[in-house]
């Protein structure tokens, strides 16, 4: 696949120098109705322009044991995004890139100008000192950790949420995220919905997602 057709549709009517793109990193494997409640409450919430679904071609933290294939994965995203503003993206295939530090870096130097935000889970705010180089990560790029069923006090607790508490960003101003200098990031409260891939996976119902190959 090449990278440029899934680069020009995020950034179409706003050029290639300038915008405010959401990154929601992930295997889906499958995607699911919870990537895209959170992907349509981060453009209201943070005034985004789009949402990229960074589709990882292999988690370094998961097992490839029951990974789908990234074509299906792929168009899994594909059929599930159906909005004009969200938008699937083989990035991390196209950049050669396993790691999100790697992921971002890149994307800061092919896109000077854009804005970028990273959106994740509260369950991904508890594993986040797991990630290589995580500090990075939250020092170069503003976030936005969504409210989970069951992980959202454990997260606000923990050790991302205590280092950098003096920066967190208060609700009312969530809409200016994507303009602050990192270390940036806003807590929010959000419709639960509590769908994830690993119950989909138990429950027999993503094979139906991940399977077919309509676009």
């Amino acid at each position: 696949m090449s990278g440029s057709n899934h680069l020009a549709p995020a950034l179409h009517g706003l050029g290639r120098t300038h915008g405010r793109i959401g990154l929601l990193g992930g295997s889906f494997n499958p995607a699911h109705d919870g990537h895209l409640h959170i992907s349509k409450e981060a453009l209201k919430r943070l005034n985004l322009d789009a949402v990229w679904w960074l589709v990882s071609p292999q988690n370094p933290l998961k097992s490839s044991d029951g990974m789908a294939p990234f074509e299906a994965r792929f168009r899994s995203a594909q059929k599930m995004a159906q909005h004009p503003r969200i938008h699937p993206s083989d990035l991390e295939v196209v950049l050669k890139t396993r790691y999100t530090a790697d992921t971002i870096a890149k994307l800061r130097m092919r896109f000077p100008s854009v804005h970028f935000v990273w959106l994740m889970g509260a369950d991904n705010m508890i594993q986040l000192p797991r990630w290589d180089r995580w500090e990075y990560i939250v020092e170069s790029i503003p976030i936005a950790v969504f409210g989970r069923p069951t992980y959202s006090l454990k997260a606000m607790t923990g050790k991302v949420a205590y280092r950098y508490d003096r920066r967190r960003v208060p609700i009312e101003a969530s809409k200016q995220l994507a303009d602050l200098s990192p270390p940036a990031w806003v807590f929010l409260t959000i419709r639960l919905n509590p769908v994830s891939a690993t119950e989909l996976r138990v429950n027999g119902q993503a094979e139906k997602l991940l399977g077919g190959s309509e676009q």
